[in-house]
């Protein structure tokens, strides 16, 4: 397990090293991501004839904070088996760019930042939502990874927060729209973090993660469970237009998205591969935010 040793790069590149450390340690793209999830929520909330901006901007950064604490502190619980794992073995605590300490005490000052934003510039509804997202992917998800697939179930909770917290910043409530628009992320979780476990199954193994269904094997069982979840979305992704909250047209292109994303599935149950789980993947990335984008064009005034 190799290191890195600041004392030996100069000043300029040992503060370029610290920046990549800080800037991986928050998971800046999942962290993104996350936001414009949230931001999603916002707009498709927002009925003002004027547009709320500061409210945006603010649920923009606060959120962005939580998640990237979030994301720090999983890290600062799992360093040790991030050690054993390729995927994770060059993350900042690992590679002891940065110690824990210092870790620790930047995560604690990235989500009081981001709790304070959200507290001063939304609502209590929306911070409340905030702060149980961030205590149930650190404190429950991040432990339960090690003790059963139950842990996808928990994580999709957090994982399904960030609309919610856009709609409850834009409206200071949760209605039936918020609840639908969770769910359609809430379900999507599931194919995609078990896409992802199924990809990682030896890396996993080395850390004692057990994602997968179906007694964490990689076997028609777990491939019909990814199958179920992603059929789910056909009907959940035509609610939005069904309540009125968008028009036809979002419908049609996430049906068309529902039914690409299903196709997929049903080659992983033919063989079972490594590559039909990797399509899986990189089809759950495409589909929820074309299917978002789609809901906001396409919103009901």
């Amino acid at each position: 397990m190799r290191t890195v040793n600041l004392s030996e790069a100069s000043f300029i590149d040992s503060i370029s090293i610290r920046a990549k450390a800080y800037y991986e340690l928050i998971k800046f793209r999942l962290s993104a991501l996350v936001t414009f999830s949230a931001v999603f929520g916002f707009v498709l909330g927002d009925s003002g004839a004027i547009f709320s901006w500061g409210t945006c901007f603010a649920l923009m950064i606060g959120g962005f904070l939580i998640s990237g604490a979030s994301g720090a502190a999983n890290e600062i619980l799992e360093r040790d088996y991030d050690k054993l794992m390729k995927r994770t073995q060059n993350r900042p605590l690992p590679l002891n760019i940065i110690s824990v300490n210092e870790a620790y005490w930047f995560t604690v000052l990235v989500a009081l930042v981001g709790v304070s934003i959200l507290w001063f510039f939304t609502n209590p509804l929306t911070t409340g939502l905030g702060i149980l997202s961030m205590l149930l992917y650190v404190f429950v998800y991040t432990p339960l990874k090690r003790v059963g697939p139950v842990a996808v179930f928990v994580g999709a909770i957090p994982g399904a927060m960030p609309p919610l917290l856009g709609w409850t910043a834009a409206t200071g409530a949760i209605s039936y729209e918020a609840l639908i628009i969770f769910g359609i992320q809430f379900i999507w979780q599931f194919p995609h973090f078990w896409a992802i476990a199924w990809v990682s199954d030896e890396d996993y193994k080395k850390a004692g993660f057990k994602l997968l269904p179906c007694g964490g094997r990689k076997d028609f069982n777990t491939a019909i469970q990814i199958m179920i979840y992603t059929l789910f979305l056909l009907p959940l992704g035509l609610l939005p237009s069904y309540f009125g909250l968008t028009g036809l047209n979002s419908g049609i292109v996430a049906t068309v998205c529902g039914v690409l994303f299903l196709a997929q599935t049903f080659s992983l149950m033919r063989d079972c591969s490594r590559k039909s789980a990797l399509k899986i993947m990189f089809g759950s990335f495409l589909y929820l935010p074309i299917v978002q984008i789609a809901y906001l064009l396409d919103k009901v005034a």
